[in-house]
C-alpha cells in the first residue's frame, strides 16, 4: 500500500512536468513532505470545461463511496479508500464507476513504505522512495464527486496499486501504479471505457528501473512530524538487514 508520500513543487513546477494545458488552483498547496490520508492533493485530470485539454487541480486522499448518504460516515471512509487494488479496481463497488470514467495522475515527489514481517528487512522499517532522476512520480489514481443530501460535496481520489516488483518487493508487497508518459493521454481521456484496455494501461513492464528507495528516520510515522528531513536516508545497523 501507500499510506504516506511528499510533495513540494509548487502548481507551476507541476503543471510544467505533466504538460496541464488547461485550468489550474488559485494558490499552492503548502509543501508537505508527510501527506496523510484526507489531506488536500494535486491530480492531474481531463480538464472539466475542455476535454481536449488537461488541469491541475485539488481534492483530499480518499475516494468517498457513491452510495454514502451521511456526511460524517462520507469523510471518515476516506481513509479506508486511500488505495484501489489494480486486480479488483473494475469490480469493487466503491471505485468502479470511477475506474471507468474519472481517472487521473497523483504527482508525488516521493512516497514512503513500512517493511513487512515477510521481506529483508526489520519489521515496519520505513522506506523513502522516488526517482533517480529526481522527477515527480506520475502515480495512475481515480477521483470522483460526491454531494451530500445537504449539497455538500467532496472531490476526492484514491491511488492504484500492483504487486511489488523487483527490490520494492523486500520492502512491501504493494507499490503504486506509475502511469507512463505515452500513456496518460489515453488513461485520462474520459471517453476511454472500454474496462479491458483500461485495465491493460496499468500493465507496465520494469516499473521500478528508475526507482531508489532509501531508509528514513521513524519520524514520519508521526503525521506531525514534516520537513525535507523526513526523506534522509539513515543508515541501518547490520541486525536490520540481510543484504
Amino acid at each position: 500500500m501507500c499510506g504516506r508520500y511528499a510533495q513540494s513543487a509548487d502548481m507551476r513546477e507541476l503543471m510544467e512536468q505533466f504538460e496541464v494545458t488547461g485550468a489550474s488552483p488559485s494558490q499552492s498547496l503548502p509543501a508537505n513532505w508527510n501527506i496523510a490520508p484526507t489531506n488536500p492533493i494535486y491530480i492531474v485530470r481531463a480538464d472539466q470545461v475542455d476535454a481536449g485539454k488537461t488541469e491541475l487541480t485539488t481534492l483530499s486522499w480518499g475516494l468517498v463511496a457513491p452510495w454514502l448518504t451521511n456526511i460524517n460516515e462520507a469523510r471518515a471512509s476516506q481513509s479506508r479508500a486511500i488505495n484501489a487494488r489494480s486486480e479488483s479496481i473494475h469490480e469493487k463497488p466503491t471505485f468502479r464507476s470511477a475506474f471507468k470514467s474519472t481517472r487521473c495522475l497523483i504527482p508525488a515527489e516521493g512516497y514512503y513504505e513500512w517493511a513487512t514481517a515477510l521481506g529483508s528487512y526489520s519489521p515496519k522499517q520505513p522506506f523513502y522512495i522516488q526517482a533517480k532522476d529526481s522527477t515527480q512520480l506520475p502515480i495512475a489514481g481515480i477521483w470522483s464527486s460526491w454531494r451530500a443530501p445537504t449539497g455538500e460535496i467532496i472531490n476526492s481520489a484514491s491511488i492504484i496499486t500492483q504487486e511489488a516488483q523487483s527490490h520494492l518487493a523486500e520492502i512491501h508487497s504493494r507499490m503504486p501504479v506509475f502511469m507512463p508518459r505515452e500513456r496518460w493521454q489515453e488513461w485520462l481521456n474520459p471517453q476511454n471505457n472500454d474496462v479491458e484496455h483500461i485495465k491493460s494501461l496499468l500493465q507496465v513492464d520494469s516499473p521500478t528501473s528508475n526507482l531508489k528507495a532509501v531508509p528514513v528516520s521513524r519520524d514520519v510515522n508521526s503525521v506531525s512530524n514534516n520537513g525535507k528531513k523526513l526523506t534522509a536516508e539513515i543508515a541501518l545497523g547490520a541486525p536490520e538487514t540481510l543484504f
